[in-house]
């Protein structure tokens, strides 16, 4: 409740009664500060009018006064440029360390605002927010929106750079795993991820010219060879064992992963780990799966006809142009501050149609305006950073919500 008395101050959904402090002068808020999640006073740099006087400082909250105590305020001298303790409850008085007596308001959370957020807590529905959205306007809509594709894509960057960092700066390499990654497909992402980070690419580059050897050294270490065999021809089986244990002695590769680390429950034969991986070697050995090739592409079309390379469909295509390209380019265009490679990325997301699941489903549902992979992308974020934690108070669809006297 005190994260929902912080909202309360910070948005200004106020009491239709004038605010008094305990001495009964009148309140005013200029500015409600900057909201603090950190150590120290809860909003900073707020500008009040107490009593006619203008002042400016910090503001603490708590749900009953005497939690200053409990807390430890009384004695942080960060605390002393306190202009106001807002509780819930007012129980006592509260002191600075250096003494002073900050001025007290007692603040009701309004009863709208306490029902509308219990209903949010406390339903099972998705989106939980369902009954605002058709009345919140395009463009509020579309900013949160941006916002939110904002924040994913810099995560998304940072899991990028992450993984560069852990390949002592190869970006090159980091290319190649993150692309085996999200030829996953979700139920495969982290064990391609994993044999893909075992794949000595430095020494194989030298028989890249060699698909028959590529096949051997990849289908060999995902222990995928035998399952393989059955879609190029029972009799290669042998013939990549053959060639891998003489690779795999010839570049110390580490032991083979086993055919039961792959998972193919509920999963399409298109998307069976044994074809993924003779699609990968394809690319690998046109050479398009490196970064200059992936990144340096004109346009959608020419990123397509890369891709096609070993079969994929252009459904698949799309999605690890979502997965892979998109985070590659903003993850390249962050590291060296090129902001038209970021551009570039978010461009990219404007001109690909919506993924296609039952989320996404659900928003069009409520009225919201998903076209592009650009708005799947936001709401993707939206539901893993704030619908999935119950995270209301930070949600912009959720404040709409939240202040509707109606609910």
């Amino acid at each position: 409740m005190e994260k929902l008395l912080h909202y309360v101050w910070k948005h200004k959904i106020l009491p239709l009664k004038s605010l008094l402090t305990t001495d009964g002068r009148e309140v005013e808020i200029i500015d409600p500060g900057m909201h603090n999640t950190n150590q120290g006073p809860d909003f900073f740099n707020a500008k009040l009018k107490i009593g006619g006087t203008l002042w400016a400082g910090n503001v603490e909250l708590h749900l009953k006064s005497s939690d200053w105590f409990r807390h430890g305020h009384d004695s942080d001298p960060s605390y002393n440029n306190t202009i106001l303790h807002v509780a819930q409850v007012v129980d006592c008085e509260v002191t600075t360390q250096e003494g002073t007596r900050p001025p007290q308001l007692q603040l009701d959370i309004p009863a709208h605002l306490y029902q509308n957020y219990q209903e949010l807590c406390q339903t099972d529905d998705y989106p939980r927010c369902h009954k605002i959205i058709p009345s919140i306007p395009p463009m509020k809509s579309h900013m949160w929106m941006d916002a939110l594709l904002a924040e994913r894509m810099k995560e998304r960057a940072q899991k990028v750079q992450d993984r560069v960092n852990l390949l002592n700066g190869d970006w090159e390499q980091a290319t190649f795993v993150t692309l085996c990654r999200n030829f996953g497909f979700g139920l495969n992402g982290d064990t391609f991820e994993r044999w893909a980070m075992q794949i000595p690419l430095q020494g194989i580059a030298k028989h890249r010219d060699s698909l028959f050897q590529i096949e051997a050294v990849f289908l060999g270490l995902a222990g995928l060879t035998d399952e393989a065999a059955q879609v190029k021809g029972n009799e290669m089986a042998e013939k990549w064992k053959r060639e891998f244990a003489f690779l795999s002695h010839k570049f110390q590769m580490p032991e083979p992963m086993k055919a039961s680390d792959w998972k193919l429950l509920r999963s399409r034969p298109q998307n069976f780990p044994h074809i993924r991986i003779l699609q990968i070697a394809e690319l690998y050995h046109s050479g398009k799966a490196q970064m200059s090739a992936l990144t340096e592409a004109r346009d959608l079309k020419e990123m397509h006809r890369i891709l096609g390379v070993g079969g994929t469909s252009a459904k698949s295509r799309n999605l690890i142009i979502i997965n892979t390209i998109v985070p590659l380019l903003y993850a390249y265009g962050m590291h060296r501050s090129d902001d038209r490679l970021i551009q570039k990325a978010i461009a990219l997301l404007e001109e690909l149609p919506a993924e296609d699941n039952y989320i996404l489903r659900q928003w069009k549902a409520c009225g919201l305006n998903v076209g592009t992979a650009a708005d799947s992308q936001a709401l993707i974020q939206l539901k893993r950073e704030y619908c999935d934690r119950k995270d209301c108070l930070r949600c912009r669809f959720a404040y709409e919500y939240l202040k509707s006297v109606s609910g």
